[in-house]
């Protein structure tokens, strides 16, 4: 394995490649507080992050990223479009592989509120994968935001449509309830709780009033329409080469209608990138990509591999990130695509001149 200070000099060379394209250089406290990053991912950040308890500041995250922090920053100073890069440690837990680093430096490049999405889009890949060509990697891209659009189009209530969307990033959960909400059968009414009846628990009356009355009306909600729930399958097994993809998802939105917007996003996206000189035929598109590893993503995403080495993580990953935005900003939100790049992984693949 690369010497540390190897791989500090490399990130210190990828910063720079960053901030010649115009990026500041974003610089963040390692001690995080957790109250942001459980609002935002909930309790299953618990699983990847290390938390420490702090006397007077209470509960504090090892940093597990830049992006939050970075976010919070720019949408504090109400800035307008800005290009940022920052290098530094992050940290994750690895309970499930223990050759997994736990520590491991992070170059990011983050545009807000840039040129026009697909063309930011096309800028973060295509510089990126500018800095990784001499390693030979291979890129793959795919979009949350078919999927999104694809369950925001369902004829169901908002009440499935906000389950399906809290699973996005949990494919199994996904399918399940996609199955679940199928299903045309009733079940027995639930009954409500009477007055006289002891109180256990922790839920408040209210709490559970409110759930019986959520299972009442899911109850009466027709099943989801099969043609849809088919589209949805073979969006999400869609793989091919990106002007193949293109062709395929236009098929499908002949049964998905809520994804043609998407679909021609899409397409301009692979335009921009073949104007920056991205080989977009030999460019793999895949419709499931990004729901297992990416979570705040909500549009385009891309990783680099070393398909050579298989043990090893992706080189590069990032996407668009709107939708955290508006979380952070409280409802105001600001394009935003970035990504990032492990220089452990470029020092130990051979670097760059």
């Amino acid at each position: 394995m690369s010497d540390k200070s190897d791989i500090r000099a490399e990130a210190n060379r990828l910063q720079s490649l960053f901030e010649a394209r115009g990026a500041e250089v974003f610089e963040t406290d390692i001690l995080q507080p957790a109250g942001a990053l459980l609002d935002l991912y909930g309790e299953d950040i618990r699983a990847r992050a290390f938390v420490t308890q702090d006397p007077l500041r209470g509960e504090m995250m090892l940093r597990p990223d830049f992006t939050v922090p970075l976010v919070q920053r720019h949408m504090q100073g109400a800035r307008g479009e800005a290009r940022y890069a920052y290098a530094g440690e992050v940290f994750r837990r690895q309970e499930a592989d223990p050759e997994r680093k736990a520590e491991y430096l992070q170059v990011g490049f983050e545009l807000f509120n840039g040129p026009a999405a697909h063309e930011a889009d096309a800028e973060v890949f295509a510089t990126i994968a500018r800095i990784l060509a001499p390693l030979g990697l291979r890129a793959a891209i795919g979009d949350i935001g078919l999927l999104r659009a694809a369950v925001d189009g369902l004829n169901t209530s908002e009440a499935r449509k906000s389950a399906l969307l809290h699973h996005l990033w949990r494919p199994g959960r996904f399918r399940s309830l996609l199955g679940q909400f199928c299903e045309a059968k009733r079940v027995a009414s639930p009954i409500a709780p009477s007055g006289a009846a002891a109180e256990v628990g922790l839920r408040t009356r209210a709490e559970v009033e409110a759930r019986l009355a959520a299972l009442a009306s899911d109850q009466q909600t027709p099943p989801l329409d099969s043609t849809a729930v088919d589209a949805i399958d073979a969006l999400l097994s869609v793989r091919d080469k990106a002007p193949m993809a293109v062709t395929h998802l236009t098929d499908i939105a002949k049964d998905l209608p809520a994804i043609r917007d998407r679909v021609t996003t899409l397409s301009r996206r692979f335009d921009a990138l073949g104007a920056l000189d991205v080989d977009v035929d030999q460019l793999d598109f895949e419709g499931s990509y990004g729901r297992t590893s990416l979570e705040y993503y909500d549009g385009f995403v891309f990783g680099f591999y070393a398909d050579a080495r298989p043990d090893l993580p992706p080189v590069a990953t990032g996407g668009r990130y709107d939708a955290l935005t508006r979380a952070i900003g409280g409802g105001r939100g600001v394009p935003a695509v970035g990504g990032v790049i492990r220089p452990g992984l470029t020092t130990l693949l051979g670097g760059a001149p």
